[in-house]
């Protein structure tokens, strides 16, 4: 459905946020420049430094946004992160695997004894799903060094023991994974100041697979089980019928600092995007409010 406006990526649109949506500076002539960050803070929350001409699936900027895109990147080399991009999306790949394997088990959706039964799956899944290039060798001994940690979450029974026991092998499981790709940076780089473009962050081999392979449990029993592909295929119903109502309606439903650039806006294309950034702008509870009052107007 955003096709025509420039399509759709949740990175682009954390940028745009960042740089337009939420007003906090305007220029001279009253357009917003977002939270008017520097040029290192807005780069170093670009994870895909490219448009969508480059690649359609992930990108970091939307063809109308371009002008400040490439005022950030000025300088930068084509398509290469800086360092503190880089410990963003490490920080990201840790924290997520991680907590979604503290959740999984908290639900009773993951036992840890079922991942040597189904390690061929998960290895698959770190492949096709995650684009690892661990061999089954590699995955086999992650999964075995992570076994043999002291922290790691052998049962969960609903205790506080077990659940206290849970909660610190979150904590530890970053730390390890935080503290691999510090340790090994610092051995390459020396321990002076490292910005932007003078180093790159370093991640162990062995860290590196040991959250993919976190990363795969996640795809497995959670992203890819039936009852989730149900509901994503239900939320998905409702942001493209979100999108029809609220293009419909727009004029009395959008909010005031979307109302003004639906006014102002002078093509079907320029209006799309503004009705993109409002969904986009909504917690789900919010989603499914505007939703059911939009739905009434039928």
């Amino acid at each position: 459905m955003a096709g025509a406006c420039g399509g759709f990526e949740g990175n682009a649109q954390s940028f745009r946020l960042l740089t337009r949506i939420e007003a906090k500076t305007v220029d001279s002539n009253g357009r917003t420049v977002g939270l008017n960050l520097t040029r290192a803070s807005l780069d170093a929350a670009t994870k895909y430094p490219w448009s969508r001409a480059i690649n359609a699936r992930k990108f970091g900027v939307y063809d109308d946004d371009v002008e400040i895109f490439n005022w950030t990147r000025q300088g930068a080399p084509d398509d290469r992160k800086c360092i503190e991009a880089q410990i963003m999306d490490w920080s990201d790949d840790c924290a997520y695997s991680v907590h979604d394997l503290e959740d999984a088990i908290f639900v009773g959706q993951v036992k840890v004894e079922n991942f040597e039964r189904d390690f061929d799956i998960l290895h698959t899944e770190m492949q096709s799903g995650y684009g690892s290039t661990a061999t089954k060798e590699e995955a086999a001994a992650a999964l075995e060094r992570l076994q043999q940690l002291s922290c790691w979450p052998r049962y969960y029974d609903g205790s506080h023991r077990s659940l206290a026991r849970l909660k610190d092998s979150t904590s530890q499981f970053i730390g390890r994974f935080v503290l691999a790709a510090e340790l090994e940076t610092r051995k390459v780089h020396g321990d002076g100041p490292l910005l932007r473009y003078t180093a790159d962050l370093v991640i162990p081999r062995e860290q590196k697979v040991e959250v993919d392979f976190l990363k795969a449990i996640a795809g497995h029993y959670l992203i890819n089980a039936a009852a989730s592909q149900e509901r994503y295929a239900a939320q998905q119903i409702v942001i493209k019928e979100l999108v029809e109502m609220l293009h419909k309606h727009a004029a009395t439903n959008l909010d005031s600092i979307f109302a003004k650039d639906w006014q102002m806006a002078t093509n079907q294309t320029e209006r799309m995007r503004i009705v993109i950034d409002q969904i986009a702008s909504l917690t789900d509870p919010g989603a499914y409010a505007l939703h059911a009052r939009l739905s009434a107007l039928r």
